[in-house]
């Protein structure tokens, strides 16, 4: 091997398939070789391959440490205030779990990028009007324009982690939008492994008490686990800025899983609606779930596209997405057809008024995808426009979001 190595300097092919042929043998026979011509260029390229010692996994500095600890604890205190105060666990989840998570996990991006304070006022400003708007709501039952405010709120407050993502050129940088649906990706891989473990950890706690004859299952599960719960996305995202190479190669693998898997089910279950009689158009619960499968598929989309940017076999990812987003197409063109129909039927209400406006809007981002991807199958275009169609369009979900939040429940007069 040592010869061939030699004789195949000035042949990178050669000696790719040499590597490839025994990669342990060609290492070491590279080893013992390297010493004797550490001025071969081509010697020093491999070298670095072989032999570049990555960065070992770190928790940060103690600074770091230390306010990723604090941002954990508030928002595990803030989960245990019906626990500490005697307020409706279902009544105070429903109008603040979005203020456990996001306030603390913007806060992380506030320090990290040193975002001048006259910037922060914005973010800060709306948080505390979100807080107190939703909590002074009048607490009347049923109300579905309340409800549809407490389900879009999140969105308000992912839009402030968003805009302290991006930071500079929130409106102009796109590369770093589509950063941010990647981060999403990563996130949910990282969560469900402290999750994981957190689950592992429990049962052993659990069975180790229960053995001396402790039964502390109630005080563990207010506690422990809600506050643990809280704490998740905040400790994996700070895992990830920290170490962004532990998911990194996650997250396009299980896009290219399941893109290709979601087609297929996508398609059988048109045919099987069809075969069946079934639709979303008399029957409520039908178009509820069938709208959940909407949305799931077009964030699939989405977090496909951001992933699909970086990935190889781009034609072939391409052309699946593009197949991905027509039969989505179809799936919200029924949505729409059947809350239109139900608004003629049976007149307006919160909540088909604000289906209506969801759909709408993912159909016209679908459509902008769609061609997007279109364009760039035909070699019209490069894959950089469909990334804008994605990157470009979010915030308009946005003010969506605070529309519904915001104005629903003054319009509709608390109904």
């Amino acid at each position: 091997m040592k010869s061939e190595i030699l004789q195949n300097l000035n042949n990178p092919e050669q000696l790719e398939k040499l590597y490839r042929s025994n990669s342990p043998l060609f290492k070491k026979e590279f080893n013992a070789l390297w010493p004797e011509y550490p001025d071969e260029t081509s010697l020093q390229c491999w070298n670095q391959r072989l032999n570049y010692a990555a960065e070992p996994l770190t928790l940060g500095t103690k600074n770091e440490l230390v306010l990723i600890t604090l941002l954990g604890i508030c928002a595990a205190l803030i989960s245990q205030i019906p626990n500490l105060f005697g307020v409706d666990q279902d009544t105070f989840f429903q109008r603040n779990i979005s203020f456990v998570v996001f306030p603390f996990l913007s806060a992380y991006f506030i320090w990290k990028q040193q975002v001048p304070i006259f910037k922060i006022m914005l973010p800060l400003g709306i948080c505390l009007f979100s807080v107190v708007y939703i909590n002074l709501l009048p607490r009347t039952s049923p109300s579905d324009s309340i409800l549809l405010a407490c389900i879009h709120v999140p969105l308000v407050l992912w839009s402030i982690w968003a805009y302290t993502y991006v930071g500079e050129g929130l409106i102009s940088n796109t590369q770093k939008r589509i950063e941010f649906l990647r981060l999403h990706g990563d996130l949910l891989v990282m969560c469900a492994i402290i999750l994981l473990s957190g689950g592992l950890f429990t049962a052993i706690s659990l069975g180790l008490f229960e053995i001396i004859g402790l039964d502390i299952k109630e005080f563990y599960g207010k506690y422990v686990i809600v506050s643990g719960l809280s704490a998740t996305p905040i400790l994996g995202n700070y895992l990830i800025q920290k170490n962004p190479a532990l998911v990194k190669n996650v997250s396009p693998i299980i896009a290219k899983i399941f893109t290709p898997v979601v087609f297929v089910f996508l398609l059988i279950y048109l045919i099987a609606m069809v075969y069946t009689g079934k639709n979303p158009y008399t029957n409520r619960e039908f178009l509820f779930i069938f709208n959940g499968l909407l949305l799931g598929v077009m964030a699939l989309i989405l977090f496909s596209v951001a992933e699909t940017e970086k990935n190889e076999n781009l034609r072939y990812q391409n052309g699946l997405l593009l197949g991905l987003s027509a039969l989505t197409i179809v799936v919200n063109g029924i949505a729409l057809s059947a809350i239109s129909f139900r608004i003629i039927e049976w007149g307006i209400t919160p909540n088909r008024i604000a289906v209506l406006g969801s759909n709408l809007l993912i159909f016209i981002h679908l459509l902008l995808v769609a061609n997007s991807l279109r364009k760039t199958s035909q070699g019209k275009a490069d894959f950089t426009l469909v990334t804008k169609s994605i990157a470009e369009y979010l915030p308009i979900y946005s003010i969506w979001a605070a529309i519904v939040c915001f104005i629903f429940p003054l319009i509709f007069q608390f109904k």
